[in-house]
């Protein structure tokens, strides 16, 4: 079945509670993935379990996380996105409390795992703000919440710390929950659901498919290590992987309605903001691997800053702030220059930010310094990402392409936590039979990162610089300009009012738009006074169908370019020709 999405209306108001609220629900989804890093060399004995069976608890919420935040985007889509947020919030609680209950490592993998489906928060959150904010407001909401993910693992890490020094581990769990159940309270009192659906069907074996390959390719990537890289299992599920996604790649793209749009995801604007976001996902995780450890190893190693676990955890917090006070600043950046320019501005600044920490790693103070700068970087190149892949796809397709984003940011962090474990494992001193990482080590760690880092900037620098025609630039940074932009789209498309038979404006008609394939080239609701626009993204003839409860469906045939463009539907009339 053709999928078909409705665009969000134009100049629709929310309430100004509703960014917040959505950006808070990603930072405790975000928790999540750094909260048990205060106790990750403690796990063996907390669980009575060997180190290797102990890492399945960090596994098994980086694989659920990535094998969720796609597939929830598309139930989004088709089901409604507040719906889905909610479930996965819950989903993430009842994980919690499991966790929370339990010493034992099989109900402890299961708990996490369900704490890591909610990972498809993030881009439920973007698609919410896209459906319901005005676009003078969208790029700095979608910058907030594209940065939550940053500023949950930032923070978590010194409340975690708290609580694991001064408490019992599971309270962590505890805490956990009670913030996935006040996410979950104040998402049902803001925030509405949004009316924007999918007209298809879920692409059950695509799911399937795309779940399987990223087991099999995340699987040997975090337990690589432990397996040994050349070993079979290692090699053979690298196989499988590749084997499995060649096949997933070849079903979705011969499916009416996929899972992912392959040939979307191939064109130049949205392939190399994924590749840039695999490498920001990379520069991200190093930092939080490398300065805890620094910070809390003794000073009788010689280069160790002796830091309790708590103050470590403070030292490295301003990593998640400096995130979420640089969506504002993105905002203005992005509105004079464009995400692509921030996005470039925001990798130079991670690379100085590594560059320098080579030489900044003999005080305390020193590792402030490094976070505050690394996450003013990661803050503006996160914050740019949704932008981009926004910008350059069709409305229908944004849930599942805003996953797909962040699964690669995902994937970055389980790569750059695959091989910076084996770069400190590597060079690690043995001392009494506890391997204590070295400097070498951590000054390894952070030229993998710049090197990243480089590799990222060069993405940026391949994409377009105009992004393809239908498909307007997210930059808006005033009512005036938004204006400015809606009556510029409004002459490269059809526009006009939906009536009914006395002539009177029809509020929240569906209006789409269909090429001659047969195949959604556009959708929107008409807003309070019946109006519509609707830009194309070509010449040709098209047909413009419209239907609202209580009315007769119309289908109107219509041909881009026109005169003006203006072309009013009359619900009460039979389908007529007109020229745009």
């Amino acid at each position: 079945m053709t999928d078909t999405t409705i665009e969000r209306p134009a100049g629709r108001t929310t309430s100004g509670a509703v960014v917040p609220v959505l950006a808070f629900a990603g930072i405790v989804v975000a928790v999540m993935q750094t909260l048990l890093v205060p106790v990750i060399k403690d796990l063996p004995q907390l669980l009575d379990t060997t180190p290797s069976n102990a890492t399945w608890v960090l596994t098994s919420t980086l694989l659920s996380g990535a094998v969720a935040t796609p597939i929830m985007g598309r139930l989004g889509d088709l089901f409604g996105k507040r719906r889905m947020l909610i479930a996965s919030l819950t989903v993430m609680v009842a994980g919690a409390l499991l966790s929370a209950v339990t010493s034992a490592l099989l109900p402890m993998i299961v708990g996490r795992t369900l704490q890591g489906f909610a990972m498809g928060a993030i881009p439920l959150g973007i698609g919410l703000m896209r459906d319901m904010l005005p676009r003078e407001r969208l790029g700095s909401a979608m910058a907030l919440m594209s940065s939550s993910i940053g500023v949950g693992g930032g923070l978590a890490l010194p409340a975690a710390a708290l609580v694991a020094q001064h408490a019992n581990w599971h309270a962590l769990f505890y805490g956990a929950a009670a913030l996935g159940v006040l996410s979950i309270a104040l998402t049902l009192l803001v925030v509405p659901e949004s009316e924007v659906r999918a007209e298809g069907t879920f692409d059950l074996p695509g799911a399937l498919g795309l779940s399987a390959g990223l087991v099999l390719f995340l699987l040997p990537i975090t337990k690589g290590s432990d397996w040994g890289w050349s070993s079979g299992m290692t090699l053979g599920l690298f196989g499988a992987a590749a084997a499995v996604l060649l096949l997933w790649g070849v079903y979705e793209l011969r499916t009416k309605a996929p899972l992912v749009d392959l040939r979307t995801t191939a064109r130049p604007a949205v392939l190399f903001t994924n590749l840039a976001s695999i490498m920001v996902g990379v520069s991200f995780y190093v930092v939080s691997l490398v300065l805890p450890q620094l910070l809390q190893l003794p000073e009788s190693t010689g280069y160790g800053l002796g830091q309790s676990m708590v103050v470590a955890g403070l030292l490295v917090a301003p990593l998640g702030l400096t995130m979420m006070v640089t969506a504002p600043v993105y905002a203005r950046l992005s509105a004079r220059y464009g995400p692509k320019t921030t996005l470039i501005l925001g990798m130079l600044i991670i690379a100085i930010g590594y560059g320098a920490g080579l030489g900044l790693m003999s005080a305390a103070w020193q590792s402030l310094v490094i976070s505050v700068v690394l996450g003013a970087g990661i803050g503006l190149a996160y914050s740019s990402l949704p932008a981009l892949i926004v910008g350059a796809v069709p409305a229908s397709e944004t849930g599942a392409a805003n996953g797909l984003n962040t699964l690669m940011r995902s994937i970055g962090t389980s790569v750059s936590s695959a091989v910076i474990g084996m770069v400190l494992a590597n060079t690690a001193n043995d001392v009494g039979g506890v391997a204590v990482p070295t400097m070498h080590g951590f000054r390894l760690s952070f030229l993998i990162a710049t090197g990243a880092v480089v590799l990222g900037l060069a993405f940026a620098l391949l994409l377009p610089r105009q992004r393809p025609s239908g498909h307007p630039q997210l930059r808006a940074s005033s009512e005036e300009d938004a204006n400015l932009q809606r009556a510029e789209e409004a002459l490269h498309g059809f526009r006009g009012r939906v009536l009914d038979a006395a002539g009177t404006p029809v509020a929240r008609a569906k209006v789409t738009l269909i090429d001659r394939r047969g195949r959604q080239a556009g959708a929107t609701l008409s807003d309070d006074d019946g109006s519509y626009a609707l830009t194309v993204p070509a010449q040709g003839a098209y047909v413009l169908a419209a239907r609202a409860d209580g009315h007769a469906p119309l289908a109107s045939a219509a041909t881009h370019p026109g005169e003006d463009g203006a072309v009013d539907i009359d619900l009460a009339l039979p389908g007529e020709t007109v020229t745009a």
